[in-house]
């Protein structure tokens, strides 16, 4: 038996009712228009009501800039107020049951309490984040100069002690993928060296594979720049695949789509990764210019539908499995935290089904009779197509709002907060 919702059930069904004839109405007219081309709008409504993609603990509040940080009343300060947030939105949008949390800034002395807890908000846990681009108060050795692949030795034991940490926390929230991100790298020639740099870092992440239980798998996220504008130790996908590789198989690689070199093919690396079985999962967002972390389908919807497009493909193709894990990874610094997730999360519902629209037997034809320009039509006939009645009618069928960021608007939840959650502090920003 679940526990109480923060918003009353009653009160999302009664907001729904205005909606739900001309919800139909434009689900049957989609669906029919959908039968024309062979497509059962029932089959891909049943595929879009399993989809699910897990929301950052630390998404829940405001982000900041390099100059500032700008908090707004009513945001989360701790990893209880912050699943607060989280079944807010799971709520209305019905697509994020499980929440990622991030150590130590979510730390607690009862894990199982803390388990319970989100069970009772209807949430689970997803991967755990380890922390170790920032010192914390009373830390022994520094991460200043690096912490995987720091030259002090102490420093490297340290965050490898800390990531340990992370995994029995997780075991203990019933977690079972461990990302781990490391801001260490170099801004200037010479600093280090690049190579030897790399050997402290794979000799550091071998420690910690090691202490992966069954079934766990350790994902490596890369970064092309910031903090280390110079160089980074796992700043691309290729340095990320080869670490990966050498670790094991229970290694993999987590693509985040900010982490790219401006006009990447973000959507090729997705099919090479899962060539050789190490594809692990996706932080979303959107960039303008690098490491923005935007909400997600905000500047570039199409490259969102082409990352499905071919994350379909390898679904359809498993290979040595498929299983990749979802999360919504940005920086809300001038929104709603809860309404820029809202709206990320609709916006990757988007282009999962239009993906799941594509002609896919008409796609492999062109590409095998080498037709350029049928092949491209039959995604852009898929990715034209406005699946929004298919969304909503997949979140209204689960208990969801029929609009969630009015829905939340309407439910005075910010307003409610501020008046009861002590104020965030002004942040001074990095620089």
């Amino acid at each position: 038996m679940k526990g109480q919702r923060p918003l009353a059930a009653e009160q999302i069904g009664e907001g729904n009712i205005p909606h739900l004839k001309n919800l139909q109405s434009d689900y049957d007219h989609l669906a029919e228009q959908l039968d024309r081309r062979g497509v059962d709008a029932a089959a891909v409504l049943k595929k879009v009501s399993g989809f699910t993609v897990a929301i950052p603990s630390w998404g829940t509040g405001r982000g900041g800039t390099r100059f500032a940080k700008f908090p707004i009343a009513g945001e989360p300060t701790n990893i209880h107020e912050k699943l607060q947030d989280c079944a807010v939105i799971q709520q209305l949008c019905a697509i994020t049951p499980r929440v990622s949390p991030h150590f130590p800034w979510d730390k607690v002395s009862d894990y199982v309490a803390l388990r319970e807890e989100a069970d009772d908000l209807g949430l689970g846990f997803d991967a755990v984040n380890s922390n170790t681009f920032q010192d914390q108060p009373g830390q022994a050795h520094t991460y200043a100069n690096g912490s995987l692949s720091s030259t002090d030795a102490g420093a490297r034991a340290l965050a490898v002690e800390h990531n340990i940490e992370c995994i029995e926390i997780g075991r203990q929230i019933g977690s079972r993928d461990l990302t781990v991100w490391v801001g260490d790298g170099t801004n200037f020639p010479g600093q280090q060296d690049l190579g030897k740099q790399l050997d402290r870092y794979l000799d550091s992440a071998a420690q910690i594979y090691s202490a992966l239980p069954d079934g766990w798998r350790m994902l490596l996220e890369h970064k092309m720049f910031e903090p280390a504008f110079y160089s980074t130790v796992i700043s691309d996908w290729g340095s990320s695949i080869l670490a990966a590789q050498e670790l094991g198989p229970k290694a993999k690689c987590l693509v985040d789509l900010g982490h790219h070199a401006p006009n990447v093919n973000i959507e090729q690396i997705v099919a090479r990764l899962h060539r050789f079985g190490k594809l692990g999962g996706f932080h979303f967002n959107d960039s303008k210019y690098g490491d923005d972390d935007l909400d997600s389908g905000s500047i570039n919807p199409h490259q969102l539908f082409l990352v499905f497009n071919e994350l379909i493909e390898a679904e359809l193709e498993p290979r040595n499995g498929f299983d990749p894990a979802y999360m919504i990874d940005q920086s809300h610094n001038v929104t709603d935290p809860i309404e820029s997730i809202l709206s990320s999360a609709e916006a990757i519902a988007q282009c999962y089904t239009k993906a799941l629209l594509v002609d896919r037997g008409a796609l492999h034809e062109a590409q095998r009779t080498n037709d350029t320009m049928m092949a491209f039509q039959v995604l852009r006939r898929a990715y034209s197509v406005d699946v929004g009645p298919i969304i909503a009618m997949a979140r209204v069928n689960a208990g969801g709002a029929y609009d969630p960021i009015g829905a939340y608007r309407q439910s005075e939840w910010r307003l409610r907060k501020a008046q009861e959650r002590r104020s965030v502090g002004l942040g001074a920003g990095i620089v």
